[in-house]
């Protein structure tokens, strides 16, 4: 049967040899079976935590004006200040407001590769209106890399592959991102008392995985199960959220599974709901001929197995998000492939520094719609999580 919750992991039993090989099995469990895990005493300080709380949230009270100096359009990084309904997913707009960082590089040399443009300073709010805001994030964004690159050792080993099997994907200064999610609520977006507002579309996280503090108690992020069932998962006191990404059920040849997943905006009257996802990243310079011909190394045949009779006892998977995650489109590298998702989530930030990379989507996306209009006039629809072509609509992007 389906999951029907999300289960807790404690990360304290993997330090312990004794407990360690239990640990494991939880995680390959979750990993197979819900693509999702709550992570508990994960190495952050309390202090830090409640820090990154605070400072989050406040800034979504500073002056108008201050947020708007470092705007996201301002730069070709996609770092910075999105004012509310700024982003795509699944072609409709998210009604959130955010700030995006990443762990700090400097500008990109003459030369680099387009996708290079990520790699940059973070805009930061003024030490006159935050003080303590970018020490607490710097902070914390290093302690979270270490933290993230030190799970995957345990991917690894949790489907039986060598601890050190993902590390070629990561650089020695690797970039890793985050986002300041403020979600209002209905009455807030002017939608009206039983109006189900997106905070963020249906969509799985492009890369191996994210890291989400919940940072109020409202409910609101979904995740969907191989039945095609939406299952809450509400905030837990001192945990993580973790969520698989597409590269990592890439790697795996889908041994570990990355689940579709969603957020809602907050009923009328509930006020924000405050999120701050970490999202680990992976070295831009990556093919997916790298990918699919070299890989993680083979994942032994019983843990496929065991897969494969998960898959089974469910019937197959029903799925509202295509796995877009593949070579043979545009996108040769995971940095071009990551900058066009970019492009497609920002049209406002790419209308001023990617006008032709946005007009290629465009002209994409339109050739797709044709032909999906035309194989619907002619065929019966067909049934959810079937054959869709989503690819365009639905991407792969970083939220929660």
């Amino acid at each position: 049967m389906s999951f029907t919750s999300v289960p807790i992991l404690d990360l304290a039993l993997a330090k312990d040899p004794q407990t360690k090989p239990q640990f494991l099995a939880d995680l390959r469990h979750a990993l197979m079976e819900v693509g999702f895990l709550y992570l508990k005493n994960v190495g952050i300080p309390a202090e830090l935590w409640d820090q990154v709380i605070s400072e989050g949230k406040a800034f979504f009270d500073i002056p108008k004006e201050e947020k708007l100096k470092i705007e996201m359009k301002n730069a070709p990084s996609f770092l910075g200040y999105s004012q509310l309904s700024a982003e795509i997913t699944a072609g409709k707009l998210d009604h959130r407001e955010q700030i995006d960082l990443s762990t700090e590089h400097p500008l990109p040399t003459p030369g680099a590769p387009f996708y290079a443009n990520l790699l940059a300073p973070n805009q930061w709010p003024s030490t006159s209106v935050l003080p303590n805001f970018r020490r607490v994030y710097a902070d914390y964004m290093n302690r979270m890399g270490a933290i993230s690159l030190a799970f995957t050792r345990l991917v690894a080993e949790a489907i039986e592959l060598p601890p050190d099997a993902f590390a070629r994907y990561f650089d020695a200064d690797q970039q890793h991102k985050l986002k300041i999610v403020k979600y209002p609520d209905v009455s807030e977006l002017g939608l009206g008392d039983g109006i189900e507002g997106q905070g963020v579309g249906p969509h799985k996280d492009s890369m191996l995985s994210s890291y989400l503090l919940q940072a109020s108690d409202h409910r609101g992020l979904q995740v969907q199960n191989m039945q095609g069932c939406w299952i809450d998962c509400p905030p837990v006191d001192g945990t993580l959220v973790v969520a698989i990404g597409q590269g990592m059920e890439a790697l795996t040849r889908g041994v570990c599974a990355s689940t579709t997943h969603r957020v809602l905006s907050p009923p009328a009257g509930a006020g924000a709901r405050f999120s701050i996802p970490f999202f680990q990243g992976v070295r831009a310079s990556t093919t997916f001929e790298e990918l699919d011909e070299v890989g993680v190394g083979e994942v032994p045949e019983a843990v496929r197995r065991q897969r494969q009779k998960v898959l089974e006892a469910n019937g197959g998977r029903l799925d509202d998000v295509e796995f877009t995650f593949r070579k043979g489109g545009v996108a040769k590298t995971l940095g071009e492939a990551t900058l066009r998702n970019r492009v497609k989530s920002h049209p406002d930030v790419s209308e001023r520094w990617y006008p032709e990379i946005l007009q290629d989507i465009r002209e994409q996306q339109a050739r797709e719609a044709a032909a999906q209009k035309q194989e619907d006039s002619s065929n019966a629809a067909p049934a959810k999580g079937e054959g869709v072509d989503v690819s365009t609509q639905a991407q792969a992007v970083e939220a929660h």
